[in-house]
């Protein structure tokens, strides 16, 4: 592993190199916060299918893809006399000492729940923070992980339910409600009902201390796996997957669970 001073050099050299594109590559040159954007969701997509994988080669390569883009977001600050890489790097020291009064300060915090508390507290105190407890969730957050988060802050201070097995009782009440509307035939009720089912389990994975994201994800892995065993397996006897049957499909589905991970 790198020294210190190793570490500071590196990222110095990825800065002096950005200089020069920005100046000297005509694509570099013409990029804009606005331009930028699509690819740095892009890239942190890429980051998180890395992750998922445990790549470790791949996490160092995609890590250094999303480290140019907020490198360049803080170019294109400094061009226009805004803040620069040093400001950004000095914000997020100040509120990482700031948040973390457990550490630097007075303040007790011997558990991750109570850190969790003492930070959202701390986001409402803040000068020119969320002034409400969910405004800090960002809008453009996918449903599944905004829903996650909106439940935990909302739960940390103290909106939440007393024993996590009360949780059922909502999800079964929703179940029930999305069940009527079905059977009235009513679309936009029954597209209600489901988002409030959904946001239910999503409240049940967070006090089994699941993260919800990452439980689909695994369940859409192992769905494409399976599924593909069954493309597979029709090309191999001359078939397409129209020509099987259902009872053709779930005896190759069934194979396919038996195979190991």
């Amino acid at each position: 592993m790198k020294t210190r001073q190793e570490k500071i050099e590196a990222l110095g050299r990825v800065i002096d190199t950005l200089d020069i594109l920005r100046v000297k590559c005509p694509w570099d040159a013409k990029q804009t916060n606005l331009s930028l954007r699509p690819n740095t969701i892009e890239e942190v997509y890429e980051l998180c299918d890395a992750l998922i994988n445990e790549d470790d080669t791949n996490i160092r390569k995609e890590l250094g893809d999303v480290l140019l883009h907020v490198l360049f977001y803080a170019k294109i600050g400094e061009e226009k006399g805004a803040f620069d890489i040093a400001d950004v790097a000095d914000s997020l020291n100040e509120k990482l000492i700031f948040r973390h009064p457990h550490v630097f300060g007075d303040t007790q915090a011997d558990t991750s729940e109570k850190v969790k508390q003492n930070w959202e507290d701390l986001k409402l105190k803040e000068k020119g923070g969320n002034k409400t407890v969910l405004a800090g969730v960002p809008k453009a957050l996918p449903a599944l992980i905004k829903a996650d988060r909106i439940t935990e802050k909302a739960a940390n201070v103290g909106f939440d339910w007393e024993r996590r097995e009360e949780v059922w009782e909502k999800v079964d009440e929703e179940m029930t409600e999305f069940q009527e509307a079905a059977a009235d035939g009513d679309r936009d009720a029954m597209e209600a009902e489901m988002g409030d089912l959904l946001f239910a389990v999503v409240n049940a994975a967070r006090l089994y201390g699941i993260n919800p994201e990452n439980a689909l994800e695994r369940t859409n892995a192992k769905f494409i796996s399976r599924f593909s065993y069954i493309e597979q397996r029709a090309k191999e006897m001359g078939r397409s997957l129209r020509d099987l049957t259902l009872a053709e499909m779930d005896t190759l589905w069934n194979e396919a669970k038996t195979l190991p991970r």
